[in-house]
């Protein structure tokens, strides 16, 4: 059991070896089968099931991981908390998934989709298959990215660029929040106090704390480059409305 629960890595996590190249198949099978069945999807009893098994993972996700970080005595104000902005965007996502909440999925698809593919192609994390925290951190951050891609395929959802707008408030709306948690913890919730460990696209963002502007920037472009095959529809549905 030391293998799948020990506090230490037993082994270290190597990006973009076979497991993370496995890992890394797997995210886009999924996407290829939500975009390929959304018709299998929309069907009421396949709704209902995926949308609360994708809820009761995120959920069980978070769940697991504060009770194996309390028992394996790792468990710390400075680290624990769910401050960071995949969790937050994680159990927002719960609530999307579930509610079919409009106003969240212009956050999440934003946020979730950016924030995880990040996590998920420069992974912060020490730990390497077949443990726990190996298993959790990737099931949590595939299924950000597999949420609002659901609910864009299968529910019909779109974003706007009144979403992008709400998107970038909620996010500098955060941001003082988040910071104070840091001065009080001594944490690097979302990265606002220093740089992760390990190499991370935040490397190429410049020194903190200007780095934090250069990530808001970033935001934006990831926000734009994700709402642009939505842009055109968007134009036609605006000109419609003109005309009629």
């Amino acid at each position: 059991m030391e293998a799948y629960f020990s506090a230490h890595p037993l082994k270290s996590f190597i990006p973009y070896s076979r497991q993370h190249a496995i890992i890394l198949f797997i995210m886009l099978v999924g996407i290829f089968f939500l975009y390929q069945y959304q018709d299998v999807l929309r069907q009421s009893e396949w709704n209902i099931t995926v949308r609360y098994a994708i809820a009761f993972l995120f959920i069980g996700s978070e769940i697991g991981l504060h009770m194996w970080e309390w028992k394996a005595g790792i468990f710390e104000l400075a680290t624990s908390l769910p401050f960071e902005l995949c969790t937050i965007s994680l159990l927002l996502a719960s609530i999307m998934i579930v509610t079919k909440s409009y106003r969240i999925y212009e956050i999440v698809f934003f946020t979730g989709i950016i924030g995880a593919s990040q996590a998920i192609l420069t992974p912060n994390l020490q730990y390497a298959f077949p443990h726990f925290r190996f298993i959790e951190y990737f099931i949590a951050h595939i299924l950000l990215i597999w949420a609002p891609l659901f609910m864009t395929w299968v529910e019909g959802y779109r974003p706007t660029v009144q979403s992008i707008k709400r998107t970038m408030i909620f996010l500098n709306i955060l941001i003082p929040i988040v910071s104070f948690v840091n001065y009080k913890t001594g944490g690097n919730y979302m990265f606002l106090a220093h740089k992760p460990e390990t190499a991370s696209l935040l490397d190429m963002l410049g020194p903190h704390p200007y780095y934090i502007i250069s990530l808001e920037i970033a935001a934006l472009i990831g926000c734009l480059v994700l709402y642009m095959p939505f842009a055109k529809r968007e134009r036609h549905a605006h000109k419609e409305s003109l005309g009629s």
